[in-house]
């Protein structure tokens, strides 16, 4: 049975720049976002949630964009794995959707968030214990490194919030995903100004 990924040295993953290594990182990155929500107040437990939404959708849409489709292509039964990973993604987004609609200290609001953060938990425990190792079996050193260069570059360009209209699968989610990325970016730029402006003002 393939090891989780999480279990594995970076030399096992195929060095820093591969995919699993890159994946992981960012899983550790969102749980530690996610604790600071639980464990923070006020201005700071504003900003840990925003950073996860971030970071937890430019993620996603990177694995649907390039890593999904390697699955796909690579593992035997990687439209199985991954339709189940999609839907597990469309929760996330709905979930947050309505988080975002909610003022910040409402009850159904909190309710949601936790919610969210068990699906995103559920997630990466589905990633790196099944559909990772499986795409590492059957893949070389060389191609998780091309994938984790391609998987980066769309990452740092995708959307950053939940897009209902967005589909899970390329070549469609790339096309839309490109001006919702500049909208969802001007809007992140926008409302971190809000958050560092009211900060300053309490002081």
């Amino acid at each position: 049975m393939p090891t989780s990924i999480k279990d594995q040295t970076l030399e096992q993953l195929g060095g820093q720049g591969s995919v699993l290594a890159r994946q992981r990182r960012d899983h550790a990155e969102i749980d530690c976002l996610m604790d600071r929500y639980r464990t923070g107040i006020g201005r700071e437990r504003q900003q840990a949630l925003k950073d996860v939404i971030q970071l937890v959708f430019s993620h996603a849409f990177a694995e649907e964009t390039v890593l999904w489709p390697a699955v796909r292509r690579f593992v035997p039964d990687g439209e199985e794995l991954t339709a189940r990973v999609e839907e597990e993604h469309q929760q996330i987004n709905d979930v947050v959707s309505d988080i975002e609609r909610l003022p910040s200290g409402d009850t159904e609001r909190e309710d949601k968030v936790q919610r969210a953060f068990a699906l995103v938990q559920q997630d990466i425990r589905d990633e790196e214990d099944l559909l990772l190792p499986k795409l590492q079996d059957a893949t070389d050193t060389a191609q998780l490194q091309r994938l984790g260069i391609a998987w980066e570059a769309v990452r740092r360009t995708a959307p950053t919030h939940p897009h209902p209209v967005v589909p899970r699968r390329p070549p469609a989610n790339a096309m839309l995903g490109v001006p919702l990325s500049l909208y969802d970016r001007i809007r992140d730029a926008f409302t971190t100004g809000s958050l560092q402006r009211r900060g300053q003002s309490s002081r």
